[in-house]
């Protein structure tokens, strides 16, 4: 899928400097084969389980780079879960931590958003505008950030120091945890902060709609938001967390890599899975 994303999106946070993203000429050798984690599905239909399992599996087959994995389906009760506990830049997928900590905050003052940050939200989330995010972060700070992944019980995830989100450390279990919070009712998100998140996530532009959707039937409605970086160890980070309803399913998932040479390769491991993912579950 060609991209028309600007490199800029590298997202490391405001102030960063450009010399810090040297390209990688060559990424990591991934981790022996013989020590590569399995993917691990549950699942209360019949025979699902073990078809996620071989046809993740398959679809990771041959892929360079360290690829974790995260799939609920409330549907079925089905679980998938590859180096879940696994620590990632966070690259821009954070974004919707920092949207979600901020109605939060907003909740917890009995206030709406303001013009102002209404307009930061929807261009950090459609168009993953890094300003917007820088802005918004400030304006929460890390106390604030901190208090909300207490709430939500992210226990894992680690706010990027001195302004940079785009370094903040997350893994697929977190992740999925925000997910879950978005897409049902909670003490954490209010039913409006909730629908707000899965509208903007729903309306990111055409270039950055690549990922988890890969491959969705057409009757299934999504809400997505991804990431990409550039380091100068362990190439290109890429992720993608989403979220899908429809078909008789309701669920999310959540794909974060690391060691890929070209954002591409990393786009392609992630919507390899993600094609196998929405496959298995229209049929079952």
């Amino acid at each position: 899928m060609t991209q028309h994303v600007s490199r800029r999106a590298c997202v490391l946070g405001a102030g960063l400097a450009a010399g810090v993203l040297i390209p990688c000429v060559a990424a990591a050798a991934p981790a022996a084969a013989a020590t590569t984690p399995t993917v691990s599905c549950t699942s209360a239909k019949a025979g699902l389980a073990t078809k996620l399992r071989t046809d993740i599996t398959a679809a990771l087959a041959h892929r360079t780079g360290t690829i974790a994995v995260g799939l609920y389906d409330r549907s079925t009760n089905t679980t998938c879960s590859l180096r879940a506990t696994s620590s990632y830049d966070s690259a821009s997928v954070v974004k919707v931590t920092v949207l979600a900590t901020l109605l939060w905050d907003a909740k917890k003052h009995n206030r709406y958003l303001t013009d102002t940050e209404n307009s930061l939200a929807k261009a950090m989330i459609t168009k993953s505008d890094n300003d917007a995010t820088s802005k918004l972060w400030k304006q929460l700070g890390l106390t604030k950030i901190k208090g909300f992944l207490s709430a939500a019980g992210m226990t894992k995830t680690v706010p990027g120091a001195n302004n940079y989100w785009g370094l903040t450390q997350i893994n697929v279990t977190d992740e999925q945890k925000l997910l879950k919070l978005v897409t049902a009712q909670n003490s954490v998100l209010s039913d409006n902060s909730r629908a707000y998140i899965l509208k903007l996530m729903g309306q990111v532009i055409s270039s950055q709609r690549w990922g988890t959707p890969y491959g969705a039937p057409s009757g299934v409605s999504w809400h997505v938001k991804n990431g990409w970086l550039q380091r100068s160890t362990h190439g290109w980070r890429v992720h993608s967390v989403g979220t899908f309803n429809g078909g008789g399913h309701d669920y999310m998932i959540t794909v974060l890599t690391w060691g890929n040479s070209t954002m591409n390769y990393g786009i392609s491991t992630i919507q390899g899975v993600s094609k196998a993912i929405h496959k298995d579950l229209a049929a079952s």
